[in-house]
């Protein structure tokens, strides 16, 4: 795969590139030796594609992961303790939250990294309130998004967003005083 889109949200480029350069080439290597084709193996079940061959996003993550973990990367996990004092007089708690967590990607030297070839949503979570989190947590100081562009994203199911469609909205929303730095590559698969 390739990187043909690059966004700086929050001056990301600049700090990461400077900052932050061994770890970026890392990722990039990881972007280059993940092979796509050997991840076109979902068939559509779709109505507007019954039966095409598409790309994985689950294959694909798990591609990521490996080559991440080869190069020292890891899932960093925290465990949430979710707040019950905000219910209303009268509500029982039937059932706990064993086991909720909050994860992110891969982190290696406070670079968390996020690979999204999901809804539309997890992307704006992960740049919005995620990463702002996990720097809340002491754990990253920037941030790397790797999206598909919207002709890597056309070859999935419905629904994956995209860079195009993802960069447009930051561009509106602007940024906010506890965003931190991100890089957002845009990916594809030729």
């Amino acid at each position: 795969m390739r990187i043909v889109g690059i966004y700086s949200f929050n001056g990301g480029r600049e700090i990461i590139e400077t900052q932050f350069a061994a770890e970026l080439h890392e990722v990039k290597q990881i972007i280059t030796v993940v092979d796509s084709e050997r991840h076109k193996t979902k068939i559509s079940r779709e109505k507007t594609m019954r039966g095409r061959k598409l790309y994985s996003p689950r294959a694909l993550n798990k591609a990521f992961k490996a080559e991440s973990e080869e190069r020292g990367w890891h899932t960093h996990r925290v465990a949430c303790d979710y707040p019950t004092q905000y219910y209303v007089d009268g509500y029982q708690l039937h059932d706990s939250f064993p086991g909720a967590f909050r994860e992110m990607d891969f982190v290696k030297n406070r670079v968390g990294v996020e690979v999204q070839f999901g809804k539309y949503a997890f992307m704006v979570y992960n740049v919005c309130a995620k990463m702002t989190i996990f720097h809340k947590l002491n754990v990253i100081d920037v941030g790397i998004e790797v999206v598909p562009v919207k002709e890597f994203a056309n070859e999935m199911s419905t629904g994956v967003s995209y860079f195009e469609q993802f960069v447009w909205d930051l561009e509106q929303r602007g940024v906010s005083d506890l965003d931190i730095p991100v890089l957002i590559l845009g990916i594809t698969h030729k």
